[in-house]
């Protein structure tokens, strides 16, 4: 074993692509202090061999105390927010959440998508939150790290438990997905809708099912978020789409097409988010682009770091300061922005501000299930 600098972020040299998982490698924590490189001494197990290709979930119970993030960044539009999961099943190698994995020992690769942290008591935890005196309420945004359905949600609930809560307390509440397991919950969705308390939002990345099942393995089609948007606002749930990430040279020639297709599913707004490469995501995208993508990696690397150009300072695969992060800068960057508002614009979306969602019920069930008057201050 050789000592590591943790900001070198190293990749193992074996690449395999594995049917279902969107990383090609397992890269260790960044928070490791040693680096362990696997070494052929000719003792090769073809069942150990066989094993690794068959990569199954792995479920770690969390014993939480809390269930409600809160947060401060000036470039977030919400100030609460539940992850039900850490890691995702989803296997999206662009995921910004991917380095959030480090803090668990674990690795921001495999382990991210096969190595889920659940949380079985969210619904005890979220009902302790809300009944104490001196909670305010605000949108409670669900799923702003991982995906709230993943496919193990299916299995366990959790975030249906969650949504269950949140309608007793008449509390409410945004949720950002990919999946079309949503509309299992489109009773309570619609419900909560029709009082002002809900919105969703539905990232489509590509309608092209060949770049999917690489950039995404275990997501639904394109087309099926689509069905799903439209059996959301069918229902009375609004709807905004993402079109998110933007990568250049992947799925940039897509913005149009999605765009078209999102507004014939019945959305009337749309939003757009250049691809973010964090810490570990930056070369695990670039190993990536390598085995997928080879004859354009380069190409694509350059482009992603003239989005980052601000102010003379050098492309980079990621900028962290607030109110850059999240929005590409440079030449590139402001093309990608001004084709998404063109075609927005020319398809009506964006063109109305949509309520706040309301607060004041919380209150008022509240006081029902205390039974007794809340104070005014």
């Amino acid at each position: 074993m050789s000592k590591i600098n943790a900001d070198d972020y190293p990749l193992k040299l074996d690449q395999t692509v594995l049917k279902g998982r969107g990383a090609v490698s397992n890269p260790q924590s960044r928070f490791d202090t040693y680096l362990q490189e696997p070494i052929v001494d000719g003792w090769w197990q073809p069942e150990a061999s066989a094993a690794a290709q068959r990569l199954e979930t792995v479920i770690i119970e969390e014993k939480s105390r809390t269930i409600i993030t809160t947060n401060s960044s000036p470039d977030i539009p919400f100030s609460q927010s539940i992850n039900p999961y850490r890691g995702c099943e989803h296997g999206c190698i662009y995921c910004y959440a991917r380095p959030s994995h480090a803090y668990w020992g674990l690795s921001p690769g495999l382990d991210f998508e096969t190595k889920i942290i659940v949380k079985p008591d969210s619904a005890s935890l979220l009902k302790k939150a809300l009944a104490k005196p001196k909670y305010v309420c605000s949108a409670i945004a669900i799923g702003a790290n991982t995906d709230p359905y993943q496919p193990l949600e299916a299995k366990l609930k959790i975030t249906r438990s969650i949504l269950e809560v949140l309608q007793s307390y008449r509390h409410p509440f945004s949720l950002i997905t990919k999946s079309s397991l949503i509309l299992r919950d489109l009773d309570l969705l619609s419900d909560m809708a029709s009082r002002n308390l809900c919105s969703v939002a539905v990232s489509v990345t590509t309608l092209d099912n060949d770049l999917k099942r690489i950039l995404e393995p275990r997501t639904a089609s394109g087309r099926a978020r689509l069905k799903t948007i439209k059996a959301l606002t069918d229902a009375g749930v609004p709807v905004t789409m993402m079109v998110a990430p933007v990568i250049p040279m992947i799925n940039d020639k897509e913005i149009e097409q999605i765009l078209e297709s999102g507004k014939q599913a019945g959305i009337s707004s749309a939003h757009m988010i250049l691809v973010r490469l964090p810490r570990e995501v930056a070369p695990m995208f670039r190993q990536w682009l390598s085995v997928h993508f080879p004859d354009r990696m380069e190409h694509v690397m350059s482009l992603i770091q003239h989005s980052q150009i601000r102010k003379g300072r050098d492309g980079k695969d990621y900028q962290l300061g607030f109110h850059e992060r999240m929005v590409g800068q440079g030449v590139f960057a402001d093309m990608i922005r001004q084709r998404f508002k063109i075609a927005a614009n020319r398809l009506g979306l964006n063109t109305g501000n949509r309520a706040e969602l309301d607060t004041e019920q919380f209150y008022l069930a509240l006081k029902q299930k205390t039974n007794h008057q809340m104070s005014l201050f």
